[in-house]
């Protein structure tokens, strides 16, 4: 049986959902020598999923530096605190790096506030909103993606909280890492669906009526 899937996801749909989240290992880095040792492993990956993550400013004018960048695994993540270590050389090797697949949403947006930190020639990534219109999804964020993909809710509750406070709460780490590893599980499923032929794309006229008819 194909699986449904639908070019634009209702947003009331998502809350209804169980929550997805990050169950491997998430390991903070706060140092340059655990920036160079994760960079290490890291590079040793087939594929790896990234994003970052900005304080918010609720003043005008006022604008802060990108503060985290979470790089995951299938079973792992790392989250280095750039407002920290800066964009270190072991960085800047695994940003430029051209033999590992990375995948990232909206990455062309991480790039530029990444560039403001320091001066690097981006490698091999992968913007899965340049191929999610590829299976007639036109919806762009990772909540409403993963909804329709998996059937499954990634909270955005820590999304406008402190990302340079002294400590990351235990919320926060899991909502960066459940970020940076669903791009991975979003990418191959795109992959496959594209391969396979095996879905069913319902239009939104098709979804509102299948919506009214359940109220």
């Amino acid at each position: 049986m194909p699986k449904i899937i639908y070019s634009k996801y209702e947003k009331v749909r998502i809350s209804t959902l169980p929550v997805e989240e990050f169950k491997g290992r998430i390991i903070v880095i706060l140092t340059p020598g655990e920036t160079e040792r994760a960079v290490r492993y890291l590079l040793s990956q087939k594929m790896l999923g990234l994003d970052t993550e900005t304080r918010p400013s609720f003043k005008k004018g006022q604008q802060h530096k990108v503060s985290l960048l979470q790089v995951s695994t299938e079973d792992t993540c790392f989250l280095f605190r750039l407002n920290h270590i800066g964009l270190t050389d072991s960085i800047i090797k695994l940003l430029e790096d051209k033999t590992v697949t990375k995948v990232g949403l909206s990455w062309h947006d991480d790039l530029n506030s990444l560039h403001k930190l320091g001066d690097f020639t981006p490698g091999l990534f992968i913007d899965i909103q340049d191929h999610v219109r590829e299976i007639g999804i036109e919806d762009m964020s990772l909540q409403k993606l993963y909804a329709n993909l998996f059937g499954k809710k990634i909270s955005k509750r820590q999304q406008l909280s402190n990302w340079e406070a002294d400590i990351l709460s235990d919320r926060q780490k899991y909502y960066a890492a459940t970020d940076a590893w669903a791009c991975i599980q979003l990418y191959k499923e795109l992959v496959r669906l594209r391969e396979t032929n095996d879905y069913q794309l319902i239009e939104p006229e098709k979804h509102e009526t299948d919506l009214s008819e359940t109220r």
